[in-house]
């Protein structure tokens, strides 16, 4: 059974989502990186207690963990590039997990409540900064650029490009200029669209505004058999 402190635990979710993505902003050092990932295993570690993730996702998620605090760990002093792409994949599948989890638990709501929103809202931004920092794995990893002429840009810019791509905006100022990086921005597209596309029947089928439902004939057949002024 859900108890109230585990129900109104989205808005905490929320605001540390906000914080990793302006530190994800001001990350221009290799410390502020791994800094980053410490505040992102905390962000996944209180969704999944939320959202009362099974003990297999648990399981998968300390495996995780400890992959991306040691990749925090190393990233901090170590000089090899390659590490800072094992960094973003870490945080990549940090969180990429955890909005499994969150629609697992919203599918679980009788109706669209307050939490409920908020809950919808924190997995597509968990979504959309997975897929900036599995963009920043690839620019760490691949020899040529990530955005071509562009280079491969900040992870700012990685989180911009994310977002245009999963709302399908589509601005054309960052494209990808090889795979696998394309590959990852179809697939961010498809997921982005499937995503709003089953939030919002969702929202369509479980909110109930005040008197939904009810019979309008009722009323009315009531209204006409209630004495008037004039009536007997």
């Amino acid at each position: 059974m859900r108890t109230p402190r585990t129900r109104g635990g989205y808005g905490l979710v929320l605001l540390l989502i906000v914080v990793t993505y302006v530190l994800a902003l001001l990350s221009e050092e290799r410390w502020m990186v791994s800094v980053l990932l410490f505040v992102q295993t905390g962000t996944v570690w209180q969704t999944l207690r939320v959202s009362q993730a099974r003990a297999g996702m648990r399981l998968i998620a300390g495996l995780v963990f400890a992959l991306a605090l040691v990749a925090a760990g190393l990233n901090a002093f170590a000089r090899n590039v390659p590490l800072i792409g094992l960094t973003f994949m870490a945080a990549s599948a940090l969180y990429l997990l955890a909005p499994f989890s969150i629609v697992r638990d919203l599918g679980r709501h009788r109706g669209v409540d307050q939490q409920t929103m908020m809950g919808a809202l924190a997995a597509y931004l968990l979504i959309g900064m997975a897929f900036a920092f599995a963009y920043e794995c690839v620019a760490a990893i691949q020899p040529g650029p990530l955005f071509g002429e562009n280079g491969d840009g900040s992870l700012a810019d990685s989180l911009f490009f994310s977002f245009v791509t999963m709302t399908t905006t589509g601005y054309g100022d960052l494209v990808p200029a090889a795979n696998p990086a394309q590959s990852i921005a179809v697939l961010e597209a498809l997921i982005g669209t499937l995503f709003l596309v089953t939030a919002v029947a969702k929202v369509v089928d479980r909110w109930r505004p005040r008197n939904w439902g009810a019979d309008p004939t009722s009323r009315s057949s009531t209204e006409d058999d209630a004495p008037g002024p004039g009536r007997r």
